[in-house]
């Protein structure tokens, strides 16, 4: 308050609770009426539930103790129970979830016998083919009485067949195959959909399978999905029709055949890589983070493996060295599902930077403009932008050379004579490559590499391509044919000619675009050599979303040791030589500077040029004695060694772990991707707004009911 100035009088606080809300200690109230009930923490009203249900109001007081919002004694007197019966609630809710406060009877239901009358309703109701349910809900008796009165008692029910089913299996007997060719009839689908779900319904244990497996008596567990309301994370059983298209499991079952034998297959630890992979957990250590009953669920288990399981099956994957054959037969499934979208293949390289302990090869991070410690990897995507396949790269591999080991492997996945034309950057710059593309059947479209002559201003026109979306993409392009120089001579063939495309910038920035195909229009061009980009954005969105960059496994293998590499002493000399003829250079502009600076007259002379010359002149010679001597040692230095003769203890990383989770990941970005067209293209969305509307459904909770 300022002195000699008079208060005002301050509006008084509002109260944190209605009147009539009774204390649960200092932080929370409670209000009870004839409609309801609701609780506050600090004022805020939290949690409210209807005069009839009880679970809801038996969750409140329970969540007021598991968070500590107030003391046990102080709920249990609120809301007119004992500590006891508080904790048993507790206890029933840590066991069942909401299922265990319902305050279900426990024990044999109360059964009655059926009357005459009766008994000739529930015939007379069953000839019109209501279900057992149905007629047990008209009379108000349990199902047991109605089955007496039409003298089912002793014949199995559809969940005892189930049941036993189940146990079956679980003793070696596979009758998978009979279970699925019979089909259900009327009644025991309406008597499946009128079954209640249970909130939080837990999977029952399968114990007797699990020990079966630990002596290898059984194949893998039989998936049995558990029925139940709110399961979490059941948004994730969207992906299974769009994962069923990559091809992911079909093309592991044709490398793999199967897993050892166990509780947990093929099958199972695919889906769950996958699942974890939609979480936003894609590493074997994020199934730390994720509830195991909850993601059991999904697989229709019990629980899923832990992080020591999902460890040992991909090791037991990788021990068979065929993660290549894996991304192959993925590629060829995609060729068969989707041949549209091979017309265009963008190939570029991919740096992983490595942060652990192993002395690997450095490699140039454009992104951070450094370079580090790191593997490489050779990317190729469809015209869409998703992966079709990846490769690892030796070590300080170029592009160009990246590419020439790709076509084969290209053509193999095409198949037929198509022409495909293969996109990248300038790092693939080569007119050498570039006829052997042609001569293999392939076109190219790439950014010119090196100084070229500008286009005349008036050369440009405004061209256009509307694409699949409608889009119109209109830029200022020129157009006209170029030669290249040859270096191999393909054929005899001196000179290459191909077509080239400048794009004019609004800033006066001109871009060239060479390809090799005539038939395309300018607008065309400049579109396909642009999405370029839609490959550089699934690395950026697999970095953060996939783990695109996450290290696998920690496990190195001896490098190849006849791989040629970089001779540092090449290197180094050529130092040696940049700053010898650095000293050489300083020295010559010392004998000029000292020329100028001698006067005669007021003038530079012969005189005084011989007088400074005669005392500069031998540094002269000896620093260019000394640069001759250094590029003779430069040019008798190999400019690559093997690597054997370079570093014999040379290690990488092992890639064949690396190449699983890659098929992995691969597929479910797929997946997900043909599920964000199909919202972008139906409801309009942009496709990163449909991809956050897929991350928040995968991770919604539901209800599951099998019928």
């Amino acid at each position: 308050m300022v002195e000699g100035r008079k208060a005002k009088p301050g509006q008084p606080p509002l109260p944190l609770y209605p009147a009539r809300a009774l204390d649960i200690g200092a932080a929370a109230a409670l209000l009870e009426d004839e409609s309801g009930g609701v609780f506050y923490v600090w004022g805020n009203a939290t949690f409210a539930w209807d005069v009839a249900d009880a679970a809801g109001r038996r969750f409140a007081a329970v969540q007021l103790v598991v968070t500590k919002t107030a003391k046990a004694a102080q709920v249990a007197r609120a809301f007119e129970v004992s500590t006891s019966t508080l904790f048993r609630w507790r206890s029933d809710f840590s066991a069942r979830g909401l299922g265990g406060l319902l305050g279900e009877k426990r024990g044999p239901k109360a059964q009655r016998a059926l009357d005459k009358a009766q008994i000739e309703a529930v015939k007379t109701m069953r000839k019109e083919h209501k279900s057992l349910r149905e007629i047990a809900g008209i009379l108000g008796y349990s199902t047991s009485p109605v089955r007496q009165a039409l003298g089912l008692i002793g014949k199995r029910s559809v969940d005892q067949d189930d049941a036993v089913r189940s146990r079956d299996v679980s003793q070696g007997q596979d009758d998978s195959n009979e279970a699925c060719s019979r089909e259900p009839k009327d009644e025991e689908v309406r008597d499946a959909v009128s079954t209640p779900l249970s909130p939080l319904a837990q999977p029952v244990p399968r114990d007797i399978e699990r020990r079966l497996a630990r002596f290898t008596l059984i194949d893998e567990a039989t998936p049995v999905f558990t029925q139940g309301a709110g399961l979490p994370l059941l948004g994730m059983l969207l992906i299974l029709s769009a994962l069923d298209a990559t091809g992911l499991i079909d093309a592991a079952r044709e490398v793999y055949k199967r897993l050892k034998s166990g509780f947990y297959g093929l099958t199972s630890v695919l889906v769950t890589m996958v699942f974890m992979a939609l979480a936003r957990e894609p590493r074997a250590q994020g199934a730390t983070r994720i509830p195991p009953h909850d993601l059991g669920r999904l697989l229709a288990l019990d629980r899923a493996p832990e992080v020591k399981t999902i460890r040992r099956k991909l090791s037991e994957l990788a021990a068979k060295a065929a993660g290549s054959e894996l991304i192959a037969a993925i590629a060829r499934a995609r060729a068969t599902e989707r041949p549209e979208v091979l017309g265009y293949l963008y190939i570029d390289g991919h740096v992983r930077v490595y942060a652990g302990e192993k002395d690997l090869q450095k490699a140039h991070v454009t992104r951070a403009r450094i370079a580090a410690r790191a593997t490489l990897e050779t990317w190729v995507n469809d015209t869409c932008g998703d992966p079709v396949m990846v490769v690892t790269a030796e070590p300080s591999a170029s592009l160009v050379k990246e590419i020439r080991r790709l076509l084969a492997e290209i053509r193999r996945l095409v198949k037929d004579d198509r022409r495909v034309t293969i996109v990248f950057d300038r790092g693939g710059w080569s007119p050498d490559l570039f006829a052997e593309m042609l001569i293999a059947g392939f076109d190219f479209l790439t950014y010119r590499k090196g100084k070229v002559r500008k286009e005349p201003v008036s050369q440009f026109n405004l061209q256009s391509f509307v694409d699949d979306n409608h889009v119109s993409h209109p830029w200022n392009l020129a157009d006209r044919n170029i030669r290249l120089r040859l270096t191999k001579k393909p054929k005899s063939k001196k000179i290459l000619l191909v077509r080239q495309r400048v794009r004019l910038s609004d800033n006066g920035h001109q871009t060239q675009i060479v390809i090799s195909r005539m038939d395309l229009p300018a607008g065309e061009v400049a579109y396909r050599m642009f999405n370029r980009w839609r490959q550089e954005n699934y690395f950026r969105y697999g970095r953060a979303h996939f783990a695109l960059d996450g290290l696998d496994s920690h496990k190195g293998v001896s490098d190849d040791p006849n791989r040629t590499t970089p001779n540092p002493a090449r290197k180094a000399a050529q130092v040696k030589l940049h700053a010898a003829q650095g000293a050489l250079q300083r020295a010559k502009a010392a004998l000029g500077q000292a020329v100028g600076a001698i006067p005669e007259k007021q003038r530079p002379t012969m005189g005084a040029f011989k007088t400074a010359n005669a005392k500069l002149t031998s540094d002269i010679d000896r620093r260019r004695a000394e640069v001759e001597r250094l590029e003779a040692e430069v040019k008798a230095t190999p400019t690559r060694l093997p690597l054997s003769a370079v570093q014999p203890q040379a290690t990488v990383l092992d890639e064949e772990r690396k190449l699983v989770t890659c098929a992995i990941r691969m597929a479910t970005y797929n997946a997900e991707s043909a599920l964000a067209r199909i919202l972008a293209t139906g409801a309009r969305f942009p496709m990163d707004e449909a991809r956050s509307l897929l991350r928040e459904a995968f991770n919604t909770p539901g209800d599951l009911q099998v019928s």
